[in-house]
């Protein structure tokens, strides 16, 4: 039977220590790559030790100590003969440093251990020990440790020490144009149609990494053996086939489990099909089959990702690449923060939203690794003053426990409301799968900032192919505390575009899921925006294309984005100019300034976005959606303006009304009409700008401007000065000494009870307590 790892509230079992331990993040990294070592490489726990003293070292904490150790077999473990691998283990939150692998090395050097592991998950690295070089110099990284049969063979040791490893971001990001050479070269598609062929297979590839126990398709091997045994009729023993896909190729019932396991993303027609012939498949699959993207550097494979996609698309796609300069400076403005639900309508490659995900969690590896530090040193210090040590090391866990996981209560039986149980999940993985969601119409490009997400490091189900103005999934008003996009400039809504019953979610399982995740009523509330609107307009969902004010889609985009804030809520838009002045959209702006605060505008050159095709001028709008104060102070101002503007010109009014209703002898000649319904009008129109003029000096507000001529990019897409970094400075101390918005910045003490035996997380303070230990 296969090794599992085994959590139980918040401890983790030590199969090698045969205890259950606090969990901690690198912890359950620990007991993940024990199991993996004994199901993927075949070792046997009593092969193994954990926490192994290697340094001789005495301090208290026992934190100077190889995380894993692993001799050829038991009897070489029992007699201390040198081990074979050594293990160094880090939290998913940290980012593996250079001198984390000269820390993993010296281990190994000190044990004469020819292997060292460096792990955190997300990026696995292995490396040779070289004895004969100084500690200094890092050894050589190669592509993988022996597993228990190949430790035990000399000759098979040696092989693997010589197969070093250099995937760098350079060599990835020739690989993907190697890959998309292969499918233009053979089989004559267009560069974006070859893209999406090298998306699926991509998909394909990060699908068998999550699913590794089944057939490897990813090794040239394996694939000939596969379709060999297809020819024969001989199916894999371990993979289900079902029904039609019984009688189609190995590569494409492969591609079929993956469009099963990203269903939910809408990311592939269910009649898609793999469109490149079996040899350009198996090309990639040799080019591709040496390289694991799960244990890859996030910073390796994304910006390779990025580069590969810039290289890639051209022209009519070019709409979609929003400069990283403009996405770096609307992130900096708006500074999402941790448990902060962060969307964009109209992702394109995502870009966005990877910078918002690699934003919050900075700030949530540097919180934790601070407050880590502080409990660190506190721990030393009174080390040496306890004999205790084992139950210090329980507390200093527990104190880690709480800083990387939260509790999330569930219910364990959905009829017994009164049973539940507490399930732990780190701040990082709750980031990932429940703060970051996006929306594309072009399927594409759905697909694109997927995969993009996923070789940043969040991989979630966030991402959707659906038009951003329909609710889906847990994108739905009233939702999010951030939004940042780029809405598509120029097309038109038309009334011809509406609704229809292939709008809807269907699946059973999914509307369940979503219920579950987000409350009945208030998913069911969600979709009613689709469900009480077949056969409608979609225009006929917002007030603004209800209205007829604009069919245009960076306008309604605006009303979109703003209805899916919370109260609160603050927005980052990049918006054609004429938004903001041109007299057609003046009663737009009108309305939005009825619904949310202009926080921010600065007006950038259109260089930025020549590259990209685009010739209109740009401005980065900021809006902040009224808190529910401030549409109350709001509305209430307009009521007393329109009763005291109304009541002033009443009398005017009245006497055109009552002179228009003149009949018989008395009536007035057609010209007499014209003018007074014209000067009715008139009057009509003045109250409104009188009313307006009275609401928005009771609610008056300063409103920043900033123009800059240069954005860090020019018109041929080359790096120049960029402007904006110098206005994100000056605006940030504003925006925080004026309290635009609430600041969400975690403060925490964590204090022991030897009377409870817990430690409690406390916020509001800094400082760590121990109390009565």
């Amino acid at each position: 039977m296969e090794l599992e790892i085994q959590i139980t509230g918040n401890k983790i079992y030590a199969p090698l220590l045969g205890k259950e331990l606090i969990l901690t993040p690198e912890e359950r990294i620990r007991q993940k790559y024990i199991c993996r070592l004994v199901n993927h490489y075949g070792y046997s726990l009593d092969q193994m030790q954990q926490e192994v003293t290697l340094t001789g070292s005495k301090r208290g904490t026992g934190r100077a100590s190889a995380d894993i150790v692993i001799w050829r077999s038991k009897e070489d473990r029992l007699k201390n003969i040198n081990p074979i691998i050594v293990v160094e283990c880090k939290a998913d939150y940290i980012t593996i440093s250079t001198e984390d692998y000269y820390q993993g090395q010296n281990y190994a050097r000190f044990a004469n251990a020819p292997f060292f592991v460096t792990t955190n998950e997300k990026e696995t690295k292995v490396f040779k020990v070289n004895l004969e070089i100084t500690p200094k110099t890092l050894s050589d990284e190669i592509l993988d440790i022996p597993n228990a049969t190949e430790a035990n063979s000399n000759n098979e040791v040696l092989k693997l020490l010589a197969k070093t490893k250099a995937f760098e971001r350079d060599e990835f990001s020739k690989l993907l144009f190697q890959c998309h050479n292969v499918i233009r070269n053979n089989d004559k598609l267009s560069p974006e149609a070859a893209f999406d062929e090298i998306s699926k297979i991509l998909f394909m590839k990060i699908r068998y990494e999550r699913n590794p126990d089944e057939d490897n398709i990813f090794t040239l091997n394996q694939f000939e053996k596969q379709e060999r045994n297809y020819e024969k009729n001989i199916r894999p023993v371990n993979v289900k086939r079902n029904g039609p896909k019984d009688d189609i190729p190995y590569m494409d019932y492969w591609f079929e489990l993956t469009k099963d396991e990203f269903e939910d993303d809408e990311l592939f027609d269910k009649n898609d099909k793999i469109r490149i012939k079996q040899g350009s498949f198996k090309e990639i699959v040799k080019k591709l089959q040496k390289y694991n993207l799960s244990t890859t550097s996030d910073d390796v494979k994304g910006i390779a990702f990025e580069e590969f996609l810039g290289g890639t698309f051209r022209g009519e796609l070019g709409q979609f690449f929003t400069p990283r300069t403009v996405v770096d400076f609307i992130i900096e403005v708006l500074d999402p923060q941790e448990d902060e639900v962060i969307c964009d309508p109209c992702c394109g490659s995502g870009g966005f939203l990877i910078k918002a995900f690699e934003h919050v969690r900075d700030k949530i590896e540097q919180e934790i690794k601070i407050e880590k530090d502080k409990v660190n040193a506190a721990f030393d210090e009174i080390a040496e003053a306890t004999k205790d040590v084992e139950a210090l090391n329980e507390v200093s866990n527990e104190i880690i426990h709480k800083l990387s996981y939260e509790t999330q209560i569930r219910k364990r039986e959905e009829q017994d409301r009164a049973r539940r149980t507490d399930m732990y999940i780190s701040r990082l993985e709750k980031l990932s799968s429940t703060c970051i969601f996006g929306t594309d119409a072009n399927p594409r490009m759905a697909r694109t900032a997927k995969m993009n997400m996923i070789m940043h490091g969040d991989g979630h189900g966030g991402v959707h192919h659906r038009d951003g103005l329909l609710n889906i999934n847990g994108i739905f008003e009233n939702r999010f505390d951030v939004i940042l996009t780029n809405p598509p400039f120029g097309s038109r809504v038309e009334k011809s575009s509406i609704i229809t019953k292939a709008d809807q979610i269907t699946d059973e399982n999914r509307i369940a899921r979503y219920k579950k995740m987000y409350g009945d009523s208030t998913y069911t509330k969600a979709m009613q925006q689709i469900n009480n609107n077949i056969d409608e307009p979609l225009l006929n969902t917002l007030h603004i294309g209800k209205k007829g004010m604009s069919g245009l889609t960076e306008v309604l985009f605006i009303e979109r984005c703003i209805n899916l804030l919370k109260p609160g809520g603050r927005l980052g838009i990049v918006l054609p100019e004429g938004v903001l002045n041109t007299q057609n959209l003046a009663k737009v702006r009108e309305y939005f300034e009825s619904t949310a605060k202009i926080i921010l505008i600065t007006s950038i050159p259109q260089d930025v976005f020549m590259k990209s095709g685009a010739t209109v001028k740009s401005s980065l709008v900021f809006l902040k959606k009224f808190t529910d104060e401030e549409n109350r102070l709001w509305k209430n101002y307009t009521t007393q303006a329109t009763k005291d503007v109304k009541a002033k010109h009443a009398p005017e009014l009245n006497s055109i009304k009552e002179k228009l209703m003149l009949k018989g002898a008395e009536a007035l000649n057609t010209t007499t009409k014209k003018e007074l319904r014209q000067q009715k009008k008139k009057i009509e129109e003045q109250i409104e700008v009188e009313i307006r003029a009275i609401v928005k000096e009771k609610f008056d507000y300063e409103i920043p401007i900033a123009t800059v001529e240069k954005a860090g990019i020019s018109s041929t897409g080359s790096i120049i000065e960029n402007e904006l970094i110098d206005i994100e400075k000056e605006y940030t101390p504003y925006r925080i000494k004026n309290e635009l918005w609430k600041e969400q910045k975690p403060n925490f003490k964590y204090v022991w009870s030897s009377k409870t035996g817990k430690v409690e997380r406390v916020k509001n303070s800094a400082e760590i307590q121990i109390i009565e230990w």
